[in-house]
């Protein structure tokens, strides 16, 4: 790990290159292509809609350590794995896999908005990430790629409420389960790496 002096002896992290941050990029995109693939194969409530989808609490996790990158990921994860791979054409996978970068942009923005800790350390940042990264953020993510699916005329209007109610529900689970317990046991550690990210980009 590269570190500078300063003062003398203390080590402090330096801001890791681009290519760094760009070989991380590429890292979480593959694995939230390839869970989002198994998701959506696996588990499938509608075409492009999974009752299970695991993916959704890691990409919020990677999100909130590492900033717009793991947002990027997510976007472009569900871009290849959940719509190109999964028979999504690609006019309507562009705009539909924005469903999943909502649903880790808004818990993003409300932990920087509100200076929460990702590692859970009190009552409020545990509210925090119930509301936003449980609750509001796959609420907005079902409407929109619900909405957008039967937009596409990948899925018939009167089967939006279903798989909405499938999408919502599922990914909320899912969250609620996993998020509260990898963001305490494991941001104390990721924390420590230089690659984590206490604002947006850097």
């Amino acid at each position: 790990m590269s570190t500078v002096s300063n003062p003398p002896g203390t080590p402090v992290h330096k801001t890791p290159p681009f290519a760094v941050y760009l070989g991380l990029f590429f890292l979480v995109l593959c694995v939230n292509a390839l869970l989002a693939r198994f998701a959506v194969f696996s588990f499938a409530a509608a075409p492009g809609v999974s009752s299970f989808y695991i993916v959704v609490a890691l990409m919020v996790v990677f999100t909130l350590w590492f900033g717009m990158w793991g947002a990027v990921a997510a976007y472009t994860g569900c871009f290849i794995g959940a719509g190109l791979l999964s028979g999504i054409p690609a006019d309507v996978s562009i705009y539909w896999s924005l469903a999943d970068f909502w649903q880790v942009l808004i818990p993003l923005l409300a932990f920087r908005y509100f200076h929460a800790d990702p590692a859970l350390v009190s009552r409020r940042d545990v509210v925090i990430v119930l509301i936003f990264g449980v609750l509001l953020n796959n609420l907005v993510g079902a409407l929109w790629g619900t909405t957008t699916l039967a937009f596409g005329g990948i899925i018939p209007w009167t089967g939006v409420g279903s798989a909405l109610y499938d999408w919502w529900l599922g990914n909320s689970i899912v969250c609620l389960v996993l998020l509260p317990l990898i963001l305490y046991i494991f941001t104390p550690l990721v924390r420590q790496h230089e690659l984590f990210i206490k604002a947006y980009w850097t």
